[in-house]
Parts: structure tokens; C-alpha cells; sequence
């Protein structure tokens, strides 16, 4: 009895670990560079099939040293999509998904500097089958789809609410691939791995003990 705590724990060190070398390498990286392959990340985004395809987009707005989204959503609304940005909602500790149209106009700074869409001029969106396209923030990833974010479990929240087959796509820079990403019941792969210098399809491999969309 007294040990069945030990293993989710070991998961937990190993996972904390993980983000404060990833999290500390990534910040190191120059801003210039960072830009370069942000740029690059979204070219090769938008030119996935299932995004061309795709009628709703699920995005982020990026903070600190992430992968720059910004290219990415201006693109979205470019190619005349609809555009869906997440707020954190501090009553339920859930992501509450509106519909965004002006990013100048429609954003503003929210729980931990983040931009997020303002409620009195964005339309709230609560069913998510209308979800083609789903853009995911994360810390590591693995080649298998393992997707390890920053431990609030705000996305694995929000995936959970979705029952159909959302493209599940990550984006973040090469130094950000790790291998054996811990996992827990609750994490949440994803299909497609986008980063400066390849697009990797995760969908045809199943991750160790989870299960896909």
C-alpha cells in the first residue's frame, strides 16, 4: 500500500526534468534564430494536407521562448478559415474556445502574459466537433506523437471534450524531440510533428500504452 504512489511520482520527476532542460535549452536559443525556424515551422504547417483541407482551426497564442504563432493564425485567417483561440477560465481551471476574427482588436494579455480572446468581442465556442484542425503548444515531443506541455493539464482537458477525429498537429523546434517522454493515462498524443527542418507523421505509430484519436 504504502508504495502505490511511487511510480506516478517517478513519472512526475521524470517529466519535470524533462521540461526544465528543454524549457532552459529552448530560452538559449537567439531570438533571431528563434524567429528563423518559427517561420519556417508554419511554412511547412500550412502545407499539410490536413490543414488545407481543414474548415476550423484550434490555435494558440505562444509566450516566452515557444514556437511564434503568430505567423501561423495570420494565416489562418488569410486563407479565410475560422479561427479558434483558447482562454483559460480560472473558475473551472478549463480552456474555454472562442471564435476570433481581428487579432489586433480581439486579444488581450491574460493568465500568465498569454494573449487571449476577449469574451465581451469574441463569440464563446462550445462544440468542438465543428474542430478540423487542432495546433498544439508543448514543451517536448517524441517521434511516436508523446507530447509532454507544462503540467497543468489544461489541453488534456480540452482533447477530452473532443469525441471526433481532429488532425492533432505539434510544433516546436528540433532541440525540442526527445525520446521515451514518460506518460501517464491522462496525456494525450498527437498525429503530426512539425518542426524547422521536418514534418513527422505520428499517427501510424501507436504510443507506448495510449490511445490515439
Amino acid at each position: 500500500m504504502g508504495n502505490e504512489g511511487s511510480p506516478s511520482m517517478t513519472v512526475q520527476t521524470m517529466k519535470q526534468a524533462i521540461r526544465q532542460r528543454i524549457i532552459a535549452g529552448r530560452e538559449q536559443l537567439p531570438a533571431t534564430l528563434r524567429a528563423r525556424f518559427s517561420a519556417e515551422i508554419s511554412g511547412r504547417t500550412v502545407q499539410l494536407a490536413r490543414y488545407r483541407t481543414a474548415h476550423t482551426v484550434l490555435g494558440y497564442m505562444n509566450f516566452g521562448a515557444e514556437f511564434d504563432t503568430d505567423h501561423f493564425v495570420r494565416q489562418v485567417l488569410a486563407d479565410g478559415k475560422q479561427l479558434l483561440l483558447p482562454r483559460v477560465n480560472r473558475a473551472t481551471k478549463e480552456l474555454d474556445v472562442y471564435r476570433v476574427t481581428d487579432l489586433q482588436h480581439d486579444l488581450a494579455p491574460g493568465m500568465w502574459g498569454i494573449r487571449e480572446p476577449l469574451p465581451e468581442r469574441c463569440d464563446r465556442v462550445d462544440a468542438l466537433k465543428q474542430v478540423d484542425f487542432v495546433l498544439l503548444p508543448g514543451v517536448a515531443f517524441g517521434r511516436d506523437g508523446a507530447r509532454l506541455g507544462y503540467g497543468g493539464g489544461f489541453y488534456d482537458k480540452l482533447l477530452a471534450r473532443m469525441t471526433h477525429h481532429a488532425a492533432l498537429v505539434a510544433a516546436a523546434f528540433s532541440m525540442q524531440l526527445v525520446e521515451d517522454i514518460p506518460l501517464e493515462a491522462t496525456d494525450r498524443s498527437v498525429h503530426w510533428l512539425v518542426t524547422e527542418h521536418e514534418t513527422i507523421h505520428c499517427a501510424a505509430q501507436q504510443p507506448r500504452g495510449m490511445q490515439q484519436l
